[in-house]
C-alpha cells in the first residue's frame, strides 16, 4: 500500500507531503488546477520517463518519493534481492527520484543508487495506471495470460504444466548430450580400435623395456667384446703356456728326484722350497688349462649376431614409438591397453543408454502437452466466464454496445513454454459488427479507462496467486468517468468503492459522484503570488468535502441546492 507520497518543486507544487490512506481516494479540483501533476509525481518517483520540464521554474532541482508500506512475502522484495538492494527490515519501501534543471536523473531505492530501470521495474509490481492514453497495466496484452489463470483458478494446472515443462527439458537436454557424445564417441571408437589394433600387434610386457634395453646394450657390445676374447685366446696359442707349464713341472719333478731321501739343515729347506715350486708350477698348469677352457666358453657365448642386435632395436624403438603417440611410458602401454579395452566397451553401451534417455525424454514431452492441453481446456473455460463478468460491468459503464471476448489461441509447438502452449489476449468490439481487436485499439480515453475498470472488477472478485496471497497493486484511475454523468458516473464510483474495498484506488475525478462514494477526498487548487503560480493538495474535512462536491454539481456559484445534493450523494 501507497502510504506517502513527498513531492518537491515538480512544475506548480513547491512542497507537498501526503499521508495516503487504505480505501478509495478522490482527488477533485478546477480545471487546469494540476490534478495530473500529482500523477506525474507519482509516475516520476517510480522511474517513468522525466525531463528539464518537470523541474518548477527557478528550482534547482525536482524531487518526488514515494513510500510504501508491504506484507514481507511481497514479490517486490525478491525482485529487491535479485538487484542486490537491501530491503527496509519494517517492510517499508522507500523509492525516490531527483532530477536537476540541466534534465540529469537519479534514483534511488531505500536511500540506495539504482537506475532509473530498477525503479520502473519495481513500480510496475506497485501501482497500474488506467489513464486517459495510456494502456497499462490490465490492458498490457503480455500480462492477459496471467491474469486469466488467476481468475480462473487455473493455479495447479500451470503448476503440473510448469513441472512437466522442466522435466522435458531437463531429459531433452540430457539426451542432447548423451547423442552429442555419442557422437563424438563414434570418432573416438574408430581412433580407440586402430590404436588397440596398434598395442594387439605390438603384445607390449610389463618391464620389456628395461629387458630390452640390457639386450640391445649387450648385443651392442658384443663385437668388441669378442675382439678382446680373442686376444685373450690368442695368447694361449698353440697351447705355448701350457706347454712351457708342462716343460717347467717335469723340469721341477727331476730336480726332486734327485734330492730323495734325508735332508737336514739347509738342505731340507732348498727341498722344501723346491717342492712348493713344484706344487706352484702344478697348480698354475691347471689354471692354464681352465683359463683356456673358460675363454673357449666366453667366444662362444658372445658370437656377435648382428640379424638379433637388429631385432631388439627394432621391438624397442616400436615400443616407445607407441608410447610417445600415446603420450605414456612404455611401462604403461599394457595397462592403456586395458582401458583402450573398457573404454570401447563403455562406448559400445552408449548406444543403448541414448536409447533409454530419448524414449524418457519422448514420455517427458507427452506428459508436457497432456499437461498443456489440460491448462488450455482450463484457461478456455476461464475465458468464457471472464467474458461474461466483464460484459455484465460494461452496460452500467455506458459501454452497451462494446462486447468482450478472451482470445485464448494455440500457440506454434515451438513457441509452448513453461506456462502452456496458449495466447491469451483480451479483446474488445466497440461497436455492433465491428470485429473484435487489441484492446488498445479503444478509441476513446475515456471509454478505455472505463474498460479497465470494468475489468478490473471483474477480476476483483477472483484474484489470486499461485501460493494462495493477493497482492493487488496500488491502482489510479485518471479521469475514467470522462464524458458521462448521472447513472453512470454513479456506477463507476460504485465500482470504484467495490474495487477500493481490497485494494487501494486513488481516482482524479470531475464528477461528484464518483468523488460522493470516496474514503478520502483530496482537492487540487491553484494560486497566484505575483509571478509564480502554485499548485496545492489539502485533505478535506467532512464540511469542505460537502463544499468541494457542491462546487462541483453547481459551478461557479455554489448554491444550497448544490449543497443539499451533495450531502444526498455523501450520504
Amino acid at each position: 500500500m501507497l502510504i506517502g507520497l513527498s513531492i518537491r518543486n515538480v512544475v506548480l507544487i513547491q512542497s507537498l507531503d501526503l499521508a495516503v490512506g487504505a480505501g478509495l481516494t478522490a482527488l477533485t479540483g478546477e480545471t487546469g488546477a494540476g490534478k495530473s501533476i500529482v500523477l506525474d509525481a507519482l509516475g516520476l518517483a517510480l522511474g517513468s520517463r522525466a525531463d528539464a520540464g518537470l523541474v518548477r521554474r527557478g528550482a534547482a532541482s525536482a524531487s518526488a518519493t514515494a513510500v510504501f508500506s508491504l506484507p514481507p512475502n511481497h514479490p517486490v522484495f525478491a525482485a529487491l534481492a535479485e538487484k542486490g538492494l537491501e530491503a527496509d527490515a519494517g517492510g517499508e519501501l522507500v523509492l525516490r527520484r531527483q532530477i536537476g534543471a540541466d534534465g540529469r536523473s537519479r534514483a534511488f531505492v531505500n536511500d540506495q543508487a539504482a537506475s532509473v530501470g530498477v525503479l520502473r521495474d519495481l513500480g510496475a509490481l506497485l501501482l497500474e495506471v488506467h489513464g486517459q492514453h495510456d494502456a497499462v497495466g490490465l490492458l498490457d496484452a503480455r500480462t492477459h495470460r496471467a491474469l486469466l489463470d488467476s481468475y480462473g483458478g487455473c493455479g495447479e494446472a500451470l503448476r503440473a504444466c510448469r513441472a512437466a515443462w522442466t522435466t522435458w527439458r531437463e531429459l531433452s537436454k540430457a539426451a542432447a548430450v548423451l547423442r552429442d557424445r555419442v557422437s563424438q564417441d563414434t570418432a573416438e571408437a574408430e581412433e580407440l580400435t586402430l590404436r588397440l589394433a596398434e598395442l594387439d600387434r605390438l603384445d607390449p610386457k610389463p618391464g620389456e623395456e628395461t629387458a630390452l634395453a640390457d639386450q640391445r646394450a649387450l648385443l651392442g657390445a658384443a663385437e668388441k667384446v669378442m675382439d678382446d676374447i680373442t686376444a685373450a685366446q690368442e695368447s694361449f696359442a698353440a697351447g705355448q703356456i701350457a706347454q712351457r707349464l708342462s716343460q717347467a713341472s717335469r723340469a721341477l719333478q727331476r730336480a726332486l728326484d734327485r734330492v730323495k731321501g734325508p735332508a737336514q739343515g739347509e738342505q731340507a729347506a732348498a727341498v722344501r722350497g723346491l717342492t712348493e715350486a713344484a706344487a706352484a708350477v702344478e697348480r698354475a698348469l691347471i689354471e692354464a688349462d681352465e683359463a683356456s677352457s673358460a675363454l673357449d666358453a666366453a667366444a662362444q657365448s658372445f658370437v656377435f649376431d648382428p640379424a638379433g642386435l637388429e631385432k631388439t632395436e627394432e621391438r624397442l624403438f616400436a615400443l616407445r614409438a607407441a608410447a610417445r603417440k600415446l603420450n605414456v611410458p612404455v611401462e604403461a602401454l599394457p595397462a592403456q591397453r586395458m582401458r583402450m579395452v573398457q573404454a570401447l566397451q563403455a562406448l559400445e553401451s552408449a548406444d543403448a543408454d541414448l536409447a533409454a534417455a530419448d524414449a524418457a525424454a519422448k514420455a517427458a514431452e507427452g506428459a508436457y502437452w497432456s499437461a498443456a492441453k489440460l491448462l488450455s481446456a482450463a484457461r478456455s473455460a476461464a475465458g468464457l466466464r471472464l467474458s461474461e463478468a466483464v460484459e455484465a460491468e460494461l452496460k452500467p459503464l455506458k459501454l452497451e454496445k462494446a462486447r468482450f471476448q478472451v482470445a485464448v489461441e494455440p500457440l506454434a509447438p515451438e513457441r509452448a513454454g513453461a506456462d502452456g502452449a496458449d495466447r491469451v489476449a483480451f479483446e474488445i468490439a466497440t461497436n455492433p459488427g465491428a470485429p473484435f481487436g487489441p484492446l488498445g485499439a479503444i478509441a476513446s480515453g475515456g471509454e478505455l479507462a472505463r474498460f479497465a475498470l470494468a475489468l478490473k472488477a471483474a477480476l476483483a472478485a477472483r484474484e489470486t496467486t499461485a501460493g494462495g496471497a493477493a497482492f493487488t497493486p496500488v491502482m489510479i484511475f485518471d479521469e475514467v468517468d470522462q464524458g458521462v454523468g448521472g447513472a453512470v458516473a454513479d456506477a463507476v464510483g460504485l465500482r470504484l468503492r467495490g474495487l477500493a474495498r481490497a485494494a487501494q484506488v486513488l481516482v482524479v475525478t470531475h464528477s461528484p459522484q464518483v468523488a460522493a462514494r470516496a474514503d478520502v477526498h483530496w482537492r487540487v487548487s491553484k494560486s497566484i503570488q505575483g509571478d509564480m503560480t502554485t499548485t496545492a493538495i489539502e485533505p478535506l474535512d467532512p464540511a469542505s468535502r460537502e463544499e468541494e462536491i457542491a462546487r462541483m454539481l453547481a459551478g461557479a456559484e455554489v448554491t444550497e441546492a448544490a449543497r443539499a445534493a451533495a450531502r444526498a450523494l455523501i450520504a
